[in-house]
């Protein structure tokens, strides 16, 4: 392979569609994210750096066998810790040290395994997670490698990989992690090295992956995805995170052999899991037990699932596909799962953090500990820290790398696939753009470089906007309507020359598909690509979003400080009190005493804020 150090991304694929830019092209100056990318330098790494040293995460690496604490996968989030860390040029040397420090002559590490009174090392592929965490490491080798060059990271994460391959290649042990991970690591090392024997080592891991080599447990092989061989398989099941980063692996492996048939199996199984199995808001897994998808349209609101990670993972699969395809749908799921997964994980302060992310809290949250780590938590509030922290880690890592996802080049021009204020420079082109989005919806770019000739513009026009006017507007003033897909602009252009996207973030109804039962009869609010809530603290007081109602034949509108006000009513009090049986014949009326009232609704990614509360996003309507 050739070596690819020079972008400063986390995908460098050697072929595809389109090429990503890196982080010393794209700037986020201002705006949504830049809001939350500014906190989660100033406080989520510095925070994440805390707790792990609190709770003895870090202290593993250099404790006795007897004091190791957390589970058998903390090694991991001081990984992706030190991967953000790298990526904002915060890395810490010491840390480094630390953890260097505690690998095996041989490039095993791992502070749960292969000491004396552990378990033997592999001796649980289950779920034991080494060749997980093994992917954690590698990923923040691969961000040193592309912002600092070959350093003790980098070092410490390639001998960490030479000996998988010694380990799990040709002639040695024939498996797989039960938590895939490894696959997309090994092969952006190999982009970021070179060496062929790292892609040659995941393609491995995926074409054994689904051929049964890990062991039967009681929510069955399709849990970890080894029930199906990837190629065959025709939708995203099991354990969500797992699934998705598996999927992700299997793009990178399909990108880097030509492997045809395999992306094209992948992307078989994200149409029909985007189709069937993913909540309203890009949330992805509805199962509280093992964390995973349900089967088609099971999707109750109130048991959503929909971990943070799950989240993360899926925006790394849209980014690949996209990479790969040029397909603009990608990147809509990955718009529509950052503004109402990601970012609705971090509180305000980017100092707690939501595990799981349900659209119905029919209770008050109860306010989490501080002073210790909390359990997994089913949306209560947002909690300091976890007994598993995956979520806090991923989503800092994530917020590190934002940048690197608003944009791409090719050999016709630039595409802008998510909006924020932005300065991008790359191959003799310079852009300055200019957007309130998501609050509002123009988009403005203004060329400030650019070569003497003719290359296209193409900026794309979300799905959302099915049904609306997107329109724009030309350097010259021209207008013209567009479609959602992509919409380009080609011509020799000029430093001074501004395009103009208008994109309509009015708010509107939202019916979902009548075979989803648990949300049939109701409607949700959508502006632009942010889903709307109800929170009972916009109702008077001892009031819950159980009782309000909305009217589908009278239009949302924007309501003060980013709300939206829905006309509908309120159920009175003697409605919510018991009243006998609760079944009755169809047409016969129940208790009604119902009031109106205009309901307000705020961004679902700011529930929570404001202390404890019940919220939810499908909404009974006047009509039932």
């Amino acid at each position: 392979m050739k070596e690819n150090t020079d972008l400063v991304a986390p995908v460098a694929p050697s072929r595809g569609r389109l090429r990503p830019l890196g982080l010393d092209e794209v700037r986020i100056t201002g705006g949504f994210w830049a809001r939350r990318r500014e906190a989660n330098v100033t406080a989520t790494l510095g925070h994440c750096r805390h707790w792990m040293e609190r709770v003895g995460w870090i202290g593993n690496f250099s404790a006795p066998v007897a004091d190791r604490r957390g589970r058998e996968f903390a090694d991991s989030d001081v990984y992706k810790l030190l991967e953000a860390m790298a990526w904002t040029g915060s890395e810490s040397d010491a840390l480094t040290e630390t953890i260097a420090s505690a690998q095996e002559p041989d490039g095993y590490l791992n502070t749960a395994f292969g000491r004396p009174g552990q378990q033997p090392r592999y001796s649980d592929l289950e779920w034991g997670h080494e060749l997980y965490c093994y992917g954690h490491l590698i990923q923040a080798g691969v961000a040193q490698i592309r912002t600092r060059g070959d350093g003790p990271l980098a070092k410490t994460a390639r001998r960490a990989a030479d000996h998988v391959c010694a380990t799990f290649g040709p002639g040695g042990i024939e498996g797989v992690c039960g938590h895939p991970e490894i696959e997309t690591a090994l092969v952006e090392l190999a982009r970021a090295t070179g060496e062929q024997r790292y892609l040659d080592q995941a393609a491995l891991f995926v074409d054994r992956r689904g051929h049964g080599t890990l062991a039967d447990i009681e929510f069955g092989r399709a849990y970890y995805q080894d029930d199906i061989p990837v190629r065959d398989a025709t939708v995203l099941r099991g354990h969500a995170v797992r699934a998705l980063y598996l999927a992700a692996g299997a793009v990178d492996v399909a990108v880097e052999t030509g492997d045809e048939e395999l992306l094209a199996a992948v992307v078989r199984q994200w149409e029909a899991t985007v189709a069937r199995r993913t909540y309203l808001t890009g949330g992805m897994g509805s199962h509280h037990r093992d964390e995973a998808f349900g089967d088609d349209f099971v999707l109750p609101p109130d048991r959503a699932y929909s971990e943070t990670c799950a989240g993360v993972a899926s925006v790394m699969l849209g980014w690949r596909l996209l990479l790969a395809t040029g397909e603009p749908r990608f990147a809509d799921l990955v718009e529509r799962t950052l503004f109402n997964v990601v970012a609705a994980s971090p509180s305000e302060d980017g100092r707690a953090f939501f595990y799981a992310n349900t659209l119905h809290r029919r209770r008050r949250g109860t306010v989490p500990p501080t002073d210790t780590d909390s359990p997994r938590a089913e949306s209560s509030l947002r909690a300091p820290w976890f007994a598993v922290s995956c979520c806090p880690t991923n989503v800092a890592r994530t917020l590190a790398v934002l940048p690197a996802y608003l944009a791409t080049a090719s050999d016709d021009g630039i595409q802008l696939h998510q909006y924020a204020d932005a300065e991008i420079t790359t191959g003799g082109i310079a852009l300055r753009v200019r957007t309130d989005y998501p609050s509002a919806g123009t988009v403005s770019v203004r060329v400030t470089r650019s070569p003497d000739r003719p290359w296209t513009l193409s900026l794309r026009v979300p799905g959302w906007a099915e049904g609306a006017t997107a329109r724009l507007v030309d350097a010259d003033g021209t207008r013209r309507t567009v479609a959602p897909g992509t919409a380009t602009v080609t011509r020799a252009f000029r430093p001074g020359d501004e395009i103009r996207l208008e994109l309509p973030v009015a708010p509107r109804w939202i019916a979902p598909d009548p075979r989803i039962d648990a949300v049939r009869g109701t409607v949700a609010v959508q502006r632009g690509p942010l889903v709307y809530c109800a929170e009972s603290v916009d109702l008077p007081a001892g009031r819950e979003v159980d009782a309000v109602r909305v009217d589908p034949n009278a239009e949302p509108a924007d309501g003060p400080g980013g709300t939206v006000v829905a006309p509908g009513e309120l159920a009175g009090p003697e409605e919510q009190r018991d009243h006998g049986w609760p079944y009755r014949s169809p047409g016969q009326a129940g208790p009604s005493a119902a009031e109106p009232h205009a309901v307000v609704l705020v961004p679902y990614h700011s529930w929570a804020n404001r202390g404890p509360s019940t919220m939810r996003v499908w909404l009974p309507t006047t009509e039932h």
